[in-house]
């Protein structure tokens, strides 16, 4: 008999159907004896009255691999609007030791159990609540390609095994390859430039590696990143909007298409103004407000700190009515050496795009110009010689168009969106300074 999934059960009252599955939660109630069993799709609530049938579940615990044959009865009080009666069992995989925890039981998230959570990860994710989280992270990354597809992007795979970084520094994992000194990329930064120039619009989803010393509730050594670059732009302006709109469109979709998921999970009413468009403050502005707000002076920063990322946050969802708010114009002594620069107003064309008090994306206008590129890398003091620069500036010097992009958080997309407290309990398996397991 073809198999039938918990989503189904409710169309087929009066039917006699199969259902596979694990054995989810037991309640042995005498003469009503319940057992829940959960698929793919939810769970399924089945009354096993039969004595022969009950006894092959006997000293058998959740995570038991089952087949149940039974008659579809519909029941608004059962999962999914309907249960299965006169039931016949076939176990196909016996689990006789009682597990851990107990996955038909609320998964704690508070921060003194996130060992815990993650130390149980294997069995936790069987948790109807906890798939939620990452039911709406994949639906999160669909809905980002959907709309980069639709606005002509193409998706590109990049090396996650690179020679020495060729721009030093000591954020970096190194690993032996054959008698030479290899390191995992921390981002697709040159290769996604370097596709513009055939491809024009390119996109990434994909993990980055970075050696921060970090212990923090928004630091991860191992970071699932999107990463675009478009060429061809009109300026930093049209970047931003692109980002903007694609941010926009996601949580909009998200809202809609998971409300259920999202209310059941406790996440935050989603604020966006009207038309979508994200709202922009200079570097320079978000200094001034706050420190006249608070009293307390971060003039003379290079960047936000993280207590401006939550106020301008704040402000812009009591005044602006929208959880996206962009933070642009970068001071020059910020820019990185591919930055393009407004040296008339001192500033560099990037911004940083901000969700509910986490920075998700940087978003700048890159230098093209081949000899521009050239002093601005001797400025930096970057030996523009090196190997791994060869293949870089090959697309500069054979002629890349104004283009520019971002590197998008997707972990934090999904953390925020969701309203989790720590980056790590938007990742299946999180990799920080402590953990390398499971």
């Amino acid at each position: 008999m073809t198999r039938t999934l918990a989503r189904e059960l409710a169309s087929k009252a009066g039917e006699t159907v199969t259902i596979s599955g694990w054995l989810h939660k037991k309640r042995l109630l005498g003469g009503l004896n319940f057992i829940t069993v959960r698929d793919r799709s939810g769970l399924i609530q089945t009354l096993i009255d039969n004595k022969d049938q009950l006894e092959k579940l006997r000293g058998l615990q959740t995570g038991t691999v089952l087949s149940l044959t039974g008659n579809v009865v519909a029941d608004e009080r059962s999962p999914g609007g309907a249960e299965l009666h006169e039931v016949s069992v076939e176990v196909l995989v016996p689990v006789w030791d009682e597990p851990p925890i107990e996955v038909d039981k609320p998964i704690s998230h508070k921060s003194e159990h996130l060992d815990t959570l993650f130390e149980n990860r294997v069995l936790n994710i069987r948790n109807i609540r906890e798939q939620k989280i990452f039911r709406i992270r994949a639906d999160l990354t669909q809905y980002i390609r959907d709309f980069l597809r639709e606005n002509e992007f193409i998706e590109i795979d990049t090396p996650k095994l690179l020679a020495e970084p060729t721009e030093g520094g000591s954020e970096v994992f190194k690993l032996e390859y054959f008698g030479k000194v290899a390191t995992l990329a921390q981002s697709p930064q040159f290769y996604k430039q370097i596709m513009v120039g055939a491809f024009e619009r390119v996109y990434e989803i994909a993990h980055s590696y970075r050696a921060e010393p970090s212990a923090t509730t928004r630091h991860l050594t191992e970071l699932t990143m999107l990463d675009i670059e478009m060429g061809f732009v009109s300026g930093h302006d049209e970047i931003l909007d692109m980002v903007g709109d694609m941010t926009s469109y996601v949580l909009k979709r998200v809202y809609t298409e998971h409300a259920g998921s999202l209310k059941s999970l406790n996440a935050p009413e989603l604020k966006l103004t009207e038309d979508g468009k994200v709202p922009r403050f200079t570097i320079a502005d978000i200094h001034r407000m706050y420190s006249d707000a608070t009293k307390t002076d971060t003039t003379h920063e290079k960047d936000l700190t993280p207590d401006e990322e939550r106020w301008i946050s704040e402000y812009a969802k009591k005044q602006l009515g929208t959880d996206l708010v962009y933070a642009i114009r970068f001071p020059i002594e910020a820019a990185k050496f591919y930055h393009k620069l407004d040296i008339a107003d001192g500033t560099v064309l990037w911004g940083d795009l901000i969700f509910r008090g986490t920075e998700l994306a940087t978003v700048p206008l890159r230098e093209n110009n081949y000899e521009k590129m050239i002093e601005q890398m001797k400025n930096a003091g970057l030996d523009i010689e090196h190997e791994g620069f060869k293949y870089y500036l090959q697309a500069f010097k054979y002629g890349l168009p104004v283009h520019g992009g971002c590197g998008f958080g997707i972990d934090r997309l999904t953390q925020r969106v969701i309203g989790l407290a720590n980056v790590k309990e938007a990742c299946l398996f999180p990799r920080d300074i402590n953990r390398l397991t499971p």
